[in-house]
């Protein structure tokens, strides 16, 4: 299998997808309920059949059913036999992909888990949306448990270091500078917000394993790796992290391929304006490379977003191939965006682009892929082919299911906590605080020891004082009275030893 049937537009023309073009990268937009996830899904489909694994965010919960075969008995059925028959999809029959289900808190699948040294400090500012001061403060945590040695797995080990950094900044200064402790301060009270959105059971190990989303079933089709993000949508900038930690994990693990006959892997960004809402340059600047250049990985990105005009111009100049769902337009700017959608597009003669795009149907879309030899190829107004699997969500007794005979629970459901920072960091702390301790009780013990101050003189009471005192002042006077040197002395012998005492 070289390319995966899309369907046939008006013209009559069969519109596929060239495996070994679709590391081009693509997008698939269009307004609410024009068909955007049974296309994702019938992208999805024909992947795994083609034996590439593929990631996709399921959004609101629809993609699910296709780890469910469709049914005779569907209400859809009928339509979906019509639409086969119009595009003349002879073959057309049931059958569900092999699924595997995830979820970031393990609710709806298997958890999934990433280091805080994996996320790294770009990611996690951008998570946290740190000042720049405040990024250089993580960058210094993320160097100093380097430097000791100090593991960095979940969010108290990265609490941990920041206290650890706020207790000694004056000798961490002396290497890295001033560290404001507001900065600090400011940086764990923004971790314990993260912690409150759910992310603390995102943060530890075992951390997840590209390996396993690169699997095959026992028949050669790609696993269809779901996560689950109908909750997760809640903290948009949560999920957007994510996907693009998931994305450069795949950059840096894999080895270059070039241009492989098909992709190694598949990956679709639903709601893919969350990637670019609120990112500063830099970061843009970093996905925009990491699309360029993880295509020569084999990976096939693919962005699912409700307008183009929410894609960045430097990401969209990757994209090779595009599937454009309706849009609609009714304000200036509305109009002006569905000027922009019809200019991206290699004119087809048989029709006016601009004017086609807000007058599709459900299911219908206009395509223009990559030919032979990667370029674009005129488009196509085009009805997309039914999907095999199941139109709608699974129920959750299905999902339990498929979740109980998955292999991946005995990997990931239970999570480990090894000795890591927080673990050195509060030992470390229990001995200083033991050796203060010890210092204070030997202070104490030592002063104990010491014996009593001896006085030099024995003090006298004020009447002894007053007396001595007196008796100098008769002996002066007796001595003054009599007359001669005997006189004198005699006095100072009957005085002399009362003065004494």
């Amino acid at each position: 299998m070289s390319t995966i049937f899309l369907g046939k537009d008006t013209d009559g023309k069969t519109q596929t997808l060239l495996l070994n073009r679709a590391n081009r990268h693509g997008l698939v937009a269009g307004a609410t309920g024009t068909g955007k996830t049974v296309t994702l899904q019938i992208l999805s489909e024909g992947f795994s059949k083609a034996g590439v694994p593929v990631f996709a965010a399921d959004v609101k919960g629809d993609l699910s059913g296709i780890s469910q075969s469709g049914s005779d008995n569907d209400k859809l059925h009928q339509k979906l036999l019509s639409r086969a028959e119009k595009i003349g999809l002879t073959d057309f029959d049931y059958s569900a992909m092999p699924v595997t289900f995830w979820d970031l808190d393990g609710k709806k699948g298997h958890p999934i888990r990433a280091t805080i040294s994996e996320m790294g400090p770009m990611l996690l500012s951008r998570l946290l949306n740190l000042t720049d001061a405040q990024e250089g403060v993580m960058n210094i945590a993320f160097d100093i448990a380097e430097t000791n040695d100090w593991p960095l797995l979940d969010m108290k080990d990265l609490k941990s270091t920041l206290i650890y950094i706020a207790e000694n900044n004056k000798e961490l200064s002396m290497e890295y500078g001033n560290i404001a402790t507001v900065s600090v301060n400011a940086i764990i009270r923004d971790l314990l917000v993260l912690r409150r959105e759910g992310a603390d059971a995102f943060f530890g190990e075992p951390a997840l394993k590209l390996t396993d989303l690169m699997r095959r079933d026992e028949n050669g089709q790609g696993m269809v790796n779901i996560l689950a993000a109908d909750d997760l949508i809640n903290t948009p900038r949560l999920y957007s992290t994510f996907l693009l930690w998931l994305m450069s994990e795949l950059f840096e693990e894999l080895p270059e391929v070039g241009d492989p006959d098909k992709p190694v892997m598949a990956f679709f960004f639903d709601e893919a304006h969350l990637l670019f809402d609120d990112a500063p340059k830099a970061l843009v600047d970093k996905i925009t490379q990491v699309a360029r250049l993880i295509r020569s990985k084999g990976v096939s990105i693919w962005f699912v977003t409700q307008n183009p005009a929410d894609i960045p111009d430097e990401v969209l100049g990757q994209i090779g191939n595009r599937i454009q769902h309706a849009l609609r337009g009714y304000t200036p700017k509305e109009q002006k965006a569905i000027r922009a959608s019809a200019q991206a597009f290699r004119p087809n003669p048989s029709f006016k682009t601009e004017t086609v795009i807000s007058e599709l149907g459900v299911g219908e879309a206009l395509v223009s892929a990559l030919d032979t030899k990667g370029v674009p190829q005129v488009v196509g107004q085009t009805l997309i082919r039914p999907p095999a699997s199941r139109i709608g969500p699974a129920t959750a007794a299905e999902r339990k299911a498929v979740i109980a005979a998955s292999p991946m629970g005995e990997i990931y459901d239970k999570m480990v906590d090894r000795k890591s920072a927080f673990e050195i960091l509060t030992k470390k702390r229990q001995a200083a605080k033991k050796a203060a301790e010890k210092a204070t009780a030997n202070d104490i013990a030592n002063a104990k020891k010491k014996p009593a101050r001896k006085s030099g003189r024995k003090r006298q009471s004020a009447l002894e004082r007053g007396m001595k005192a007196g008796a100098r002042s008769v002996a002066s006077s007796i001595g003054r009275a009599i007359a001669g040197k005997h006189g004198a002395a005699i006095a100072r012998g009957i005085l002399g030893g009362f003065m004494r005492r």
